[in-house]
């Protein structure tokens, strides 16, 4: 007979946020460029919507797995739950350093002022990726009922 599964709550919250990143991050922000009649200007300032939206949805998202997981006594201090820090750091400081750097480097395109070469957006990705990576470890963890 099957067990029940634990924490149903904290699995589906993780793999929607892995589909929120991955549908934004790796798809919605190259793609919007490809429409036809997009300019940079245009592309940039859909894309700061988005991604604000993005960083508050993930916030949501975290926050509600947290208080999950904290209020069902789950073992917040064993080694699985390793999977799951690496992504709250990640989405504190794409926050705090990351998004608003992008976010200035975006509005001065937009102003049409000149924009020094930077690596800071591939930061930015290989963020979501190690995210993505870590979320999904997380998942499988929690889906296996490993405590």
């Amino acid at each position: 007979m099957n067990e029940p599964v634990k924490y149903p709550v904290a699995i589906a919250t993780t793999f929607i946020w892995i589909g929120f990143v991955c549908a934004i991050s790796f798809m919605e922000a190259w793609l919007k460029f490809r429409a036809p009649g997009m300019t940079l200007p245009i592309g940039l300032s859909v894309g700061r919507l988005v991604f604000a939206a993005l960083n508050k949805v993930e916030w949501i998202l975290a926050i509600a797995m947290l208080v999950y997981l904290i209020l069902t006594k789950a073992p917040l201090i064993s080694t699985g739950y390793l999977w799951i820090v690496v992504p709250l750091m990640l989405l504190t400081i794409q926050t705090l350093w990351l998004l608003p750097i992008l976010d200035e480097r975006a509005e001065m395109h937009i102003q049409q002022k000149e924009v020094t070469p930077s690596d800071i957006h591939f930061y930015y990705v290989a963020m979501e990726v190690a995210k993505v990576i870590c979320l999904a470890g997380f998942g499988i963890y929690l889906l296996r009922g490993n405590e």
